[in-house]
Protein backbone atom coordinates (compact mmCIF):
# COMPACT_ATOMS: atom_id res chain seq x y z
CA UNK A 1 0.00 0.00 0.00
CA UNK A 2 1.39 3.34 -1.05
CA UNK A 3 1.68 6.19 1.37
CA UNK A 4 -0.60 9.25 1.31
CA UNK A 5 1.23 12.46 0.16
CA UNK A 6 1.10 15.24 2.22
CA UNK A 7 -0.36 18.21 0.57
CA UNK A 8 -1.30 16.73 -2.81
CA UNK A 9 -2.54 19.96 -4.53
CA UNK A 10 0.42 22.01 -3.30
CA UNK A 11 2.39 23.02 -6.56
CA UNK A 12 -0.07 25.61 -8.35
CA UNK A 13 -1.84 26.91 -5.22
CA UNK A 14 -2.83 30.13 -4.81
CA UNK A 15 -2.51 32.03 -1.43
CA UNK A 16 -2.62 35.87 0.26
CA UNK A 17 -0.13 36.73 3.14
CA UNK A 18 -2.07 38.47 6.03
CA UNK A 19 0.88 40.93 6.30
CA UNK A 20 3.32 41.67 3.26
CA UNK A 21 6.10 40.03 2.47
CA UNK A 22 9.14 41.85 0.43
CA UNK A 23 6.05 44.09 -0.33
CA UNK A 24 3.92 41.90 -1.67
CA UNK A 25 0.46 39.74 -0.71
CA UNK A 26 -0.57 37.29 -3.90
CA UNK A 27 2.08 34.07 -4.16
CA UNK A 28 1.29 30.77 -6.12
CA UNK A 29 3.57 27.71 -4.84
CA UNK A 30 5.97 26.40 -8.02
CA UNK A 31 8.00 23.82 -6.88
CA UNK A 32 7.31 21.50 -3.48
CA UNK A 33 10.36 19.85 -1.33
CA UNK A 34 10.19 17.25 1.09
CA UNK A 35 12.92 16.63 3.75
CA UNK A 36 12.24 14.08 6.21
CA UNK A 37 8.91 14.97 7.58
CA UNK A 38 8.26 17.79 6.11
CA UNK A 39 7.45 19.26 3.24
CA UNK A 40 8.53 22.53 2.17
CA UNK A 41 6.74 25.01 -0.54
CA UNK A 42 8.23 27.50 -3.05
CA UNK A 43 6.30 30.42 -2.96
CA UNK A 44 6.89 33.07 -5.81
CA UNK A 45 5.02 36.76 -5.74
CA UNK A 46 2.57 36.96 -8.45
CA UNK A 47 3.70 40.43 -9.24
CA UNK A 48 7.37 39.85 -9.69
CA UNK A 49 8.39 36.60 -9.87
CA UNK A 50 12.16 37.80 -8.11
CA UNK A 51 10.42 37.88 -4.61
CA UNK A 52 10.64 33.79 -3.79
CA UNK A 53 11.00 31.92 -0.59
CA UNK A 54 10.90 28.46 1.10
CA UNK A 55 7.97 27.78 3.49
CA UNK A 56 7.54 25.07 5.92
CA UNK A 57 3.99 23.48 4.43
CA UNK A 58 2.30 23.69 7.24
CA UNK A 59 2.59 27.40 8.09
CA UNK A 60 0.09 27.91 4.88
CA UNK A 61 -2.84 26.23 7.74
CA UNK A 62 -2.45 28.34 9.56
CA UNK A 63 -5.27 31.28 9.13
CA UNK A 64 -3.68 34.33 10.90
CA UNK A 65 -0.55 34.32 8.47
CA UNK A 66 -2.44 32.83 5.56
CA UNK A 67 -5.57 32.38 3.03
CA UNK A 68 -6.07 30.15 0.32
CA UNK A 69 -6.70 31.67 -2.82
CA UNK A 70 -5.86 35.62 -3.82
CA UNK A 71 -7.93 37.85 -1.49
CA UNK A 72 -8.60 41.15 -1.73
CA UNK A 73 -7.84 44.00 0.43
CA UNK A 74 -11.57 44.26 1.66
CA UNK A 75 -11.88 40.32 2.07
CA UNK A 76 -8.62 40.64 4.02
CA UNK A 77 -10.03 43.25 6.51
CA UNK A 78 -13.31 41.93 6.37
CA UNK A 79 -11.35 38.28 7.51
CA UNK A 80 -9.58 40.91 10.04
CA UNK A 81 -12.69 42.23 11.71
CA UNK A 82 -14.34 38.52 11.80
CA UNK A 83 -11.77 36.94 13.91
CA UNK A 84 -10.94 39.80 16.29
Amino acid sequence: MTKKQKFPYLVGSKWTAQQKVDGWRHFQVVNRKNQANWVYAEMVAACDPKVRFWINAKLLQDNSQWQAGWQTLQEIHGLETEVS
